[in-house]
Order: structure tokens, then C-alpha cells, then sequence
């Protein structure tokens, strides 16, 4: 759920503001108004201070400009924009997917610093045409100029999160056909430049400059969330490493279809360690998965003469993936159909296996070694759901756009 207020929308994208945001206006308007105050006593002190005012706020507005650059892009290749938010650190577009090709990504990319580039040149030209230095509107889009570009500049360096660390991720895709390459390499050097930045702001602090805690605080973002992204590509690679018959498990019994109701009652039904199915045999073969619940509409009367075989759904109309498909298959097949469990068959058409949810989570986590309670596995299972804030859905569709394809 989209945090912060809402304060507006523009070509259909929503615009948010988080709480954090409020903090840093302030923290830029009173500044620059207590310098342009000191710069310029001919102002005075109420003209001073709403240009600071003023000054912040367009400077929101230009990070909001660059953001849309990104949002318009996206929107062009059909992909969906659900939100541009300022916060602590500027500005966010919520692109709901990646670019198709690394042409496309890199366009996405590259269009934030662009429009910083050309809201640049032309509060430049502003502040050329007004050439009065004590012009408060020459002061204004002489700064707002400025730090554009260095918003351009800056966005451009070459390391995730940054616009910089897009085109990176761009550029090794296309060399190397593969989107998790390049979001590897962009996540390494943004980790690699924000432990920079964090060591360059430290050094800053200890000598008595203490816009270096701001440029450490930068840095510890930037290392935060390249690691993230690092991170969250190691997990979709996994998805697509394991497959169904890797995270399957064996909680199923194989009964006889002849057998009458009442025998199949009796002997599994009053079992208190029950298994997840039942799948019904005759002749050597599987005849399907056993309804149990189906049982209870048929007359009691009745089970001594009916066998198990009316309570047969065939293999054939119930969900089933194969040994061999990929775990991402899976998630998905379970997410579109809202399905508790699926069953795994072996290339000769046999049931080998079940899986659900908790089989996910436990093979996922085995493979990428992180440590998982049984615990929460059985609840997993239980409950049908994974845990809050685990969007595997989500992720697992990411992993599929991702797979390496050369383009």
C-alpha cells in the first residue's frame, strides 16, 4: 500500500509525498534564505526567506520533473507508473516492470538526466537574459539551474540505485544478453561507490566538515539499496534454477480405486497423521486425486456398494505441473489460479510428488542458505498463504521478464 499523502496526479500518475519530505524542505528553505539574506540585505529579511521558500519548492518540483522524464518512458512502452513520491533523498517513479530490451531500459534510464540537463540549460538561459546579479529571479534560476545539473551529473554516476547504475545495467545486458548481469555488475560498483561515499564523509566529519555526515548518510543509502537489488536478483535467478521436483515433497498416499468407500474411510480417514491427497490406482495406473470432501455428499448407505473410483478427479482436470519445470512455473500456476497445492508428474504422466507454499519457501531458502523455522513452514502450509511482505508472486514474474535472453 502506497505510503505518504496524496497530492495530485498528472497524466495519470499519482504523486505522493512522504512524511520525510516535510523535514528536508525546511532544511533547504531556511538555509538558503538565511545566505540570500546575508548576500543580499536589499532584499530583506521576508523576500529573502520566501525565495528560500520558493527555492525549495521548485527544486522538488524539478526532482518531480525528472522523475516523470523516467514515468513517461516507461508509459510509452506500456508499462504501467503506480506512483512518483518525494522522500528524504528526492524523489521515486514506482515502475511496475522492467523494460522488455536493454535499448528500452537504457531509454528509461537516461530520460530522468535528460530532462535535468534541458531544465539546466534553460534556467540558464533565464539567468543569462535577466543578467542583474541582485535579480531575485536571476538569483533564483541561476541556483535552480545549477543544481540541476548537478542532479544530472550526480544521477549519472554509474552505480545502482542511480540513474547511472540503469544505464550500466543497460549497457552489460546488451553486451552480455543477460538482465541479471547487468544488474550484478550495477549493484557491485553503487556498493562499491556508496562504501566511498561513506569513508569520504566519514574523513569529512573527523576534520570538521559536517556536510560529510550527509555524504556518509548518501553513501549508506546508496550501499542499502544496490545490496537490495543485488539481493533480490540472486533470489530470482534461484527461482529459476530450481525446479518442481527439487521442492516437492511425498505427503500423499496411493490407494486402490476399487475399494469401497466405506474400507477407504475407515482404514485412512479416521488417521490422525493424514496426508495432503490421495491419488487413486487400478490396473498399474493412476486414475487421479481422491475428492475427499466429496464423500460426505454421498449417502452413508451407500459406501458399503460404491467404490472410491466416483470419487476420482482424472489427472487430466486437475492442476499439474511436471518434474522438470521451473519453480517460477509454479508460483505462478499457484498465484493465477489461488491454488493451496499442486501435483508434480513424472515424465511418464505418474504422480511423483505434491507441492504448495511452504515447500516454495523451505526449497528457496535451502538453496540460497537461509535459515527458516519448520515452524513457519507449517504455517505456510496451514494457511495457504505466504508470509506478509513476501510478494514470491511478484517476484517470481519478475524472474520470468529477467531470464537471460539476448536482444
Amino acid at each position: 500500500m502506497q505510503s505518504g499523502w496524496r497530492v495530485g496526479s498528472l497524466f495519470g500518475i499519482p504523486f505522493f509525498i512522504d512524511p520525510s519530505w516535510v523535514g528536508v524542505l525546511f532544511l533547504i528553505a531556511i538555509p538558503t534564505g538565511l545566505q540570500w539574506q546575508q548576500g543580499f540585505p536589499q532584499w530583506g529579511a521576508a523576500l529573502a526567506y520566501g525565495m528560500g521558500v520558493v527555492m525549495a519548492l521548485l527544486l522538488f518540483s524539478s526532482v518531480v520533473l525528472h522523475e516523470l522524464g523516467h514515468s513517461l518512458v516507461a508509459k510509452s512502452q506500456g508499462i504501467k507508473v503506480n506512483s512518483i513520491t518525494l522522500f528524504l533523498f528526492g524523489g521515486i517513479a514506482s515502475i511496475e516492470q522492467e523494460s522488455k530490451t536493454p535499448g528500452k531500459a537504457f531509454q528509461v534510464a537516461i530520460a530522468g538526466p535528460a530532462v535535468s540537463l534541458g531544465l539546466a540549460a534553460l534556467l540558464g538561459a533565464i539567468a543569462l537574459v535577466i543578467s542583474n546579479p541582485s535579480n531575485a529571479v536571476h538569483v533564483l534560476a541561476s541556483n535552480l539551474a545549477w543544481t540541476n545539473l548537478i542532479l544530472a551529473l550526480f544521477n549519472l554516476i554509474p552505480g545502482l540505485p542511480l540513474d547511472g547504475g540503469q544505464v550500466l545495467k543497460a549497457a552489460v545486458w546488451k553486451a552480455t544478453g543477460s538482465r541479471f548481469k547487468g544488474i550484478h555488475w550495477a549493484a557491485r560498483s553503487g556498493k562499491v561507490l556508496g562504501l566511498l561515499a561513506i569513508l569520504w564523509g566519514t574523513f569529512s566529519l573527523v576534520t570538521g566538515n559536517f556536510g560529510g555526515l550527509w555524504i556518509a548518510f548518501l553513501g549508506w543509502f546508496g550501499v542499502r539499496n544496490a545490496t537490495s537489488y543485488d539481493r533480490m536478483t540472486d533470489l530470482q535467478e534461484t527461482l529459476l534454477q530450481i525446479k518442481a521436483g527439487d521442492a516437492m515433497t511425498h505427503d500423499f498416499r496411493v490407494v486402490d480405486a476399487e475399494m469401497t468407500l466405506r474400507q477407504f474411510a475407515d482404514t485412512y480417514l479416521l488417521d490422525t497423521a493424514r496426508p495432503t491427497g490421495y491419488f487413486a490406482t487400478s490396473n498399474g495406473r493412476y486414475r487421479g486425486l481422491v475428492n475427499v470432501a466429496a464423500i460426505h455428499g454421498i449417502e452413508r448407505s451407500e459406501w458399503e456398494t460404491q467404490s472410491l473410483s466416483r470419487l476420482i478427479q482424472p489427472l487430466t482436470e486437475i492442476p499439474t505441473v511436471e518434474e522438470a519445470a521451473p519453480l517460477v512455473n509454479v508460483i505462478q500456476l499457484m498465484e493465477s489460479q489461488q491454488l493451496k497445492r499442486l501435483t508434480v508428474l513424472s515424465p511418464a504422466g505418474a504422480v511423483a510428488g505434491v507441492i504448495d507454499r511452504g515447500d516454495v519457501v523451505r526449497a528457496l531458502t535451502q538453496k540460497m542458505k537461509l535459515p527458516v523455522s519448520e515452524t513457519l513452514i507449517k504455517q505456510i502450509k496451514e494457511e495457504g498463504i505466504y508470509p506478509p511482505g513476501f510478494q514470491l508472486g511478484a517476484i517470481a514474474q519478475a524472474a520470468v521478464e529477467a531470464a537471460p535472453v539476448h536482444k
